[in-house]
């Protein structure tokens, strides 16, 4: 198994994209911390999956938007696995509204959270992943469609999306002669708690953009996260991998 001996930090781990990216790097030989911040039941069954594929599995309550919260659970994570040389930074929320009835709280929270966090967990995790780095150490970050085109009604998702592509760029000038590789992941229309909350006439509208014509699995992000997380991706730094199915051609 490609991944074998690695030990991963998942954000965000307990449903959706997480829960996929968690399962798929355990599957690949991975042992796997995934945190959440309220969703204790789902991330203990998602420890119990993980277990059942036979690596380590475990689960880590703690708020990635808060800079205190986000280095206490890197420092659990880093105790529990016996180290750490993948990190996915997946962790985010939405609050979605047009700009003018948009309110302070809604910026701020989804800013704080989405590209605040990657910045509250990626920069206390680097020591350890610099102390792992000769098993191929990975940040992977996942941004989104709405960060490189913006969506009307995201403003501060999109900002806060688009913040972690250059984000990561830096990161890996930064970091890459260190042996750090960092990408992101785009991820487009894709079948989570958040689409589900679109009604059929919306999903429709936005199926219509999509040449492939049809919604992204969350499979589908987890193993394109999976292989950046392995051999294969030694050569690919700073880059934000589209899975759309061609919605930003």
């Amino acid at each position: 198994m490609e991944l074998e001996g690695s030990k991963a930090l998942v954000t965000g781990g307990s449903r959706g994209i997480g829960r996929a990216i968690a399962l798929e790097l355990a599957r690949r030989g991975a042992d796997v911390a995934i945190n959440y911040n309220r969703s204790e039941g789902p991330a203990l069954e998602v420890v119990q999956e993980i277990e059942k594929l036979g690596r380590k599995g475990f689960a880590i309550q703690g708020d990635v938007g808060d800079f205190a919260s986000a280095g206490a659970l890197v420092k659990q994570a880093v105790a529990d696995l016996g180290g750490l040389n993948v990190l996915v930074n997946n962790a985010g929320i939405t609050r979605d509204k047009l700009l003018m009835v948009m309110k302070e709280d809604d910026w701020q929270a989804v800013v704080q959270t989405n590209l605040g966090g990657v910045y509250n967990v990626s920069q206390q995790a680097t020591r350890s992943l610099l102390r792992n780095r000769a098993t191929g150490a990975r940040v992977i970050n996942i941004t989104s469609v709405s960060g490189m085109v913006g969506v009307p009604g995201q403003a501060n998702y999109s900002a806060a999306k688009a913040g972690i592509i250059g984000f990561t760029k830096a990161m890996a000038k930064e970091l890459s002669k260190r042996q750090i590789l960092c990408n992101c992941v785009a991820p487009g229309f894709i079948e989570t708690d958040m689409t589900d909350e679109l009604n059929s006439q919306m999903l429709g509208e936005a199926l219509k953009m999509v040449p492939q014509g049809r919604i992204g699995q969350s499979q589908e992000i987890a193993d394109v996260v999976a292989f950046l997380a392995g051999p294969g991706a030694s050569y690919i730094t700073g880059q934000t991998i589209v899975v759309d199915g061609g919605l930003t051609m």
